[in-house]
């Protein structure tokens, strides 16, 4: 599988549908969070990055590759932040390339076949009993409910290049479970700018960074989610980001991408597998209304739980795939026990349920939609 399952991201364009994996395992790294902080004057859109209130945003830690510890360390920085108010999500990010270049002009070309930046991003809701940790693709907003429809379950792609070109669609489902694009679609109200510190497609000379800016309206969400809008203090959403880097070499004064290389990707929370159609790796963000300070982050405890689940989800596509059918037990699926316990498994013609109790005694369960439920 390619880096980022780019091909299989643009042929899903067309509805295919992608390879499934077993992995990542219960021990993959524990998703990474970010305490968002509600700013009292919103930033500039024009992605210097000198805005006061960016002061009290933290950075995140920097960027690592998408399988996480398993490849080495990125050869460039790159980093994030993030503020809010009322109006909208504010996403500011710091990318270091010695050697800028960009080539896409036109809005909603496949920016990642240039060097990019891209957020993903799923709300969910803290007081419901199915936590929508479902699998988009790159970029998007995906917001709970019990079931596929556009009103509920839609997804949002974005990304951008250092000419500022953006690419936006609108997903009915996942990818994986049959979901098409509509590239036709347009975020309401989105503003994005990028300043270059450097010259663009200029090999004769070494580049610092470009920055990134991003003002995400929050009138742009609500017609695909449940959850508020703005959000509450102390709710969680799932986010990641990723930046896409190509080798390039110099012919005719120009950079051009080394032939048969894969992309790069450099990801904030690390997927553990090149696959950033997962949401359920992805960071925690979690909204407060203070404009700065001490707040404490609070981890999922049930995140072991949820590994264990989803593990078995895509076991299960896996047996299906080769066996034409769903195991009905865990030991058919050939997956090793956990820490947490040995998930009960129903099974029909057509569907299945694993279900695990939490420490606490609260039992989470995934269904063949892959969206979980607690009870």
């Amino acid at each position: 599988m390619l880096r980022s399952s780019r091909v299989a991201s643009v042929l899903l364009l067309a509805a295919l549908v992608p390879v499934f994996a077993i992995e990542p395992t219960p021990s993959s790294p524990a998703p990474l969070g970010y305490i968002c902080f509600k700013t009292e004057k919103s930033p500039k859109i024009d992605g210097k990055l000198d805005d006061e209130s960016w002061k009290a945003a933290p950075w995140s830690s920097d960027f690592v590759d998408i399988e996480g510890d398993k490849k080495p360390k990125p050869r460039h920085r790159t980093r994030m932040k993030m503020l809010w108010d009322d109006k909208a999500l504010y996403i500011a990010a710091e990318i270091e390339e010695p050697h800028l270049w960009a080539t896409l002009k036109d809005h909603d070309s496949v920016i990642f076949h240039d060097p990019d930046f891209e957020v993903l991003l799923t709300s969910i809701s803290v007081s419901s009993s199915i936590d929508s940790e479902l699998v988009i693709a790159q970029s998007e907003f995906s917001p709970p409910g019990g079931s596929w429809n556009l009103a509920d379950n839609g997804g949002y792609r974005l990304e951008l290049n250092a000419l500022n070109t953006t690419w936006d669609l609108l997903l009915n489902k996942p990818y994986k479970d049959g979901g098409k694009a509509l590239n036709g679609w347009e975020i309401i109200g989105l503003k994005t700018a990028v300043h270059l510190n450097g010259t663009l497609n200029d090999p004769k000379d070494e580049d610092k960074s470009w920055t990134v800016e991003i003002a995400w309206p929050w009138s742009g969400l609500k017609e695909m989610t449940s959850v508020p809008t703005p959000p509450k203090d102390g709710q969680q959403w799932r986010i990641n980001f990723s930046r896409v880097e190509w080798d390039t070499t110099i012919e005719n004064g120009k950079y051009v991408k080394v032939k048969g290389k894969p992309e790069y990707n450099w990801v904030w929370s690390p997927q553990g597998v090149i696959d950033m159609h997962r949401p359920e790796r992805w960071g925690y963000l979690q909204f407060s209304e203070k404009p700065g300070g001490n707040v404490a982050y609070v981890p999922d405890a049930a995140q072991g739980v949820k590994d264990v689940l989803h593990q078995v989800y895509y076991a299960q596509q896996e047996h299906r795939k080769k066996n034409g059918s769903f195991a009905k037990n865990f030991a058919q699926l050939g997956l090793k026990n956990s820490p947490f316990g040995v998930p009960a498994i129903e099974t029909t013609s057509n569907s299945f349920d694993a279900s695990l109790k939490a420490t606490g005694g609260k039992t989470w369960s995934i269904v063949t939609d892959s969206q979980l439920r607690s009870r």
